[in-house]
C-alpha cells in the first residue's frame, strides 16, 4: 500500500474492515473477562454492530449490488 493519505477507496475500506475485526474481537474477548451483566451486554452489542459494518464493507469490497 502506499501513503494513507494515497491509499484508493478499496484500501482505505479494507483497513477499516480490518479494525472492526480486530474491535469484534477484543469485545468478544472482554465478555468473558468482566462479571458485569451490563458490561457484557454492551461489549456483545459493540461486536454486532461492528459485525454488521464490517459486513457492509465486505459487500463494498465485492461490489454487491448495493455499492454499484
Amino acid at each position: 500500500m502506499s501513503e494513507q493519505n494515497e491509499w484508493s477507496p478499496a484500501e482505505q475500506a479494507e483497513q477499516l474492515r480490518s479494525l472492526l475485526a480486530e474491535v469484534i474481537t477484543a469485545a468478544r474477548t472482554n465478555i468473558g473477562t468482566v462479571s458485569d451483566p451490563k458490561a457484557q451486554a454492551l461489549f456483545e452489542t459493540t461486536a454486532e454492530v461492528c459485525g454488521g459494518l464490517c459486513h457492509a464493507y465486505e459487500d463494498y469490497a465485492k461490489r454487491e449490488p448495493a455499492w454499484r
